[in-house]
């Protein structure tokens, strides 16, 4: 089977991988334009870019796919079908129709879950005990078409946004060999999505990281998981922005008890309000419960346990911090 892949983050590279391992005659790799990064500001490559051109498989890097120059390029290959994921850009119809097997994606989520950009943190973010992927048959609609093949990843308790990437990326390069395999020999079994019973996985932001105290201990907990490694979870302190890598929702609750108006009752502590200093936590009053912070980062240090921190920063009782 001919295959045009198009991807281009760490995400899509193990994908690729599979299909060349597969035996599958991957002709193209299309991905988004090289970037300028670092201080230098020198060009890089994609991650599917740099993986393609180790197997010595051609490269194009269309700005918009939707350009009538980029369509006449990719029917040049004759490929059977185009395997997406991750690629960065929607797809118009000349393009999903081009092939006889159409465009396969692989997405992480057990759809209709978490349709969008961002379901790997977002999964984490609310709470899931249990995602996945889903290979799917494209449509002109965002990560509606009609489902193919789905595996379940549990979602631990220590999750994050970087170790659920990887689970599902590895999934997902095995599911979509799967998937192929199972179009060559015609026992897929394609089904409707219908509506998706959560909100759409909007895209990650910086500011999406601004801890926000007056909310329950144990969403910001599941949010420092769900944006490490990117953006981070921060606070401010002390006119420094200060990042939160790690934390844990405190076993017991301060003297008030839960605080939910956002203001501090009477006698409970204003949210963000630091309500004890430890040798190796510092406990956080939020608007319900206390979270316990493990691990932080200063602008131009690195990552460091609290404990660490402790030691060369002062932070006492009484402290607030602050959203901005």
């Amino acid at each position: 089977m001919r295959v045009i892949f198009m991807g281009t983050p760490d995400f899509s590279v193990g994908t690729l991988e599979a299909l060349v391992n597969a035996g599958y005659d991957v002709c193209l790799a299309v991905t988004q334009p090289d970037k300028p990064k670092g201080r230098g500001k020198e060009m890089q490559y994609t991650p599917v870019k740099e993986a393609a051109l180790s197997h010595g498989i051609p490269v194009y890097q269309p700005r918009r796919v939707r350009d009538p120059e980029c369509v006449k390029e990719l029917e040049k290959y004759g490929a059977d079908v185009i395997v997406v994921i991750a690629f960065g850009q929607i797809l118009p119809k000349s393009i999903l129709d081009m092939t006889p097997c159409g465009c396969i994606n692989v997405h992480a989520s057990l759809l209709p879950k978490y349709r969008g950009s961002a379901p790997i943190q977002w999964s984490i973010i609310e709470g899931e005990k249990m995602t996945g992927v889903t290979t799917m048959q494209m449509d002109e609609g965002i990560d509606t078409g009609d489902m193919l093949l789905k595996r379940e990843v549990p979602i631990t308790e220590e999750e994050t946004g970087e170790s659920l990437h990887d689970k599902l990326a590895a999934a997902g390069a095995e599911l979509c060999v799967e998937t192929l395999k199972a179009l060559e020999e015609g026992t897929l079994r394609p089904q409707k999505q219908g509506e998706s019973p959560t909100g759409y996985a909007k895209m990650l932001t910086k500011e999406l990281g601004n801890i926000d105290w007056s909310c329950p201990a144990a969403y910001i907990e599941r949010l420092i998981r769900g944006l490490t490694s990117w953006p981070g979870a921060y606070t401010h302190w002390n006119g420094k922005v200060l990042k939160v890598w790690k934390a844990k929702v405190g076993t017991e609750e301060n003297a008030a008890g839960k605080n939910t108006d956002g203001e501090g009752g009477a006698g409970s502590p204003v949210p963000g309000t630091v309500i004890r200093v430890e040798k190796d936590s510092i406990e956080v009053q939020t608007g319900d419960g206390v979270l316990r912070i493990l691990e932080v980062q200063l602008p131009g240090k690195k990552r460091m346990e609290t404990g660490a921190f402790l030691r060369g920063n002062k932070l006492e009782t009484g402290t607030v911090f602050t959203a901005e």
